[in-house]
């Protein structure tokens, strides 16, 4: 069975409530599941946001829309990843973030069947990739261990990175891109991202809501001033944020 996990909460610094703004009239996170849902490799779909009351919104559009929902610890998002899983029991697991709106199946599915064909523990997307496509899938085991040893601030706030820095007990692998498409960010952190987010929508949702990577590209490409709109912006400032944590922690161990 191969499970997948879309982290979300409500609240956030940089942009308050972004994963339920609307986005032509349906909340974005609702949006992100749909897309989700075309997968071909994934059999069951699961919200993972905190026991906060702030995040009671989150549940109630799921419930709202028939979507599974599983709360939990709203600061160690590992320990929330993991009791979520272990009630499904899977051989497998795909880390998504309630962020990235524009996500492709396509490419979910692809890093699936590479994890799975080639016998990996974990794999992810590379940086290759534009930000906002960002996958990953692990083995429960990889999971469970993680969860038992992790200590870090970075490695209990982003899940995988436990795994990610211990190649030598893991067999990690990396699902690459032909081309180098990391300068574009489709991700959701900022007013900026969800104002390019909110037009890419408006082009593209109401002829094909379907939409993948490849009508995004061909858009951006017609419309050259969309990629400016949020091109200020750097990637995983929330990693590098918890990595500095990191250091104070170990300082003071």
């Amino acid at each position: 069975m191969i499970l997948a996990i879309l982290q979300a909460r409500y609240s956030s610094s940089r942009l308050p409530n972004k994963v339920l703004k609307p986005i032509l009239g349906k909340p974005m996170l609702l949006h992100q599941i749909e897309r989700i849902k075309h997968s071909q490799t994934i059999d069951k779909i699961v919200v993972a946001t905190s026991s906060n009351v702030s995040d009671d919104p989150i549940e109630n559009m799921c419930r709202d829309n028939g979507i599974d929902i599983f709360r939990g610890e709203l600061d160690n998002v590992l320990d929330r990843f993991y009791q979520c899983a272990k009630l499904y029991k899977p051989e497998y697991i795909i880390r998504l973030t309630g962020d990235c709106p524009l996500i492709d199946w396509e490419i979910v599915d692809s890093v699936a069947r590479y994890c799975m064909n080639k016998d990996f523990d974990f794999v992810e997307t590379s940086l290759d990739f534009p930000d906002g496509l960002d996958t990953e899938i692990m083995t429960m085991s990889a999971l469970s261990e993680a969860w038992r040893y992790a200590s870090l601030p970075s490695e209990i706030e982003h899940v995988t990175q436990y795994i990610i820095n211990r190649p030598d007990k893991f067999n990690n692998g990396v699902f690459e891109l032909s081309q180098n498409l990391s300068h574009l960010r489709w991700t959701v952190d900022e007013p900026e991202d969800f104002d390019l987010v909110s037009q890419i929508y408006e082009a593209l949702y109401v002829d094909n809501p379907f939409f993948l990577t490849s009508h995004i590209l061909a858009l951006l490409l017609k419309n050259p001033e969309l990629r400016k709109i949020n091109e200020v912006f750097t990637r995983n400032e929330g990693l590098k944020k918890s990595l500095q944590e990191d250091e104070i922690f170990l300082k003071n161990v």
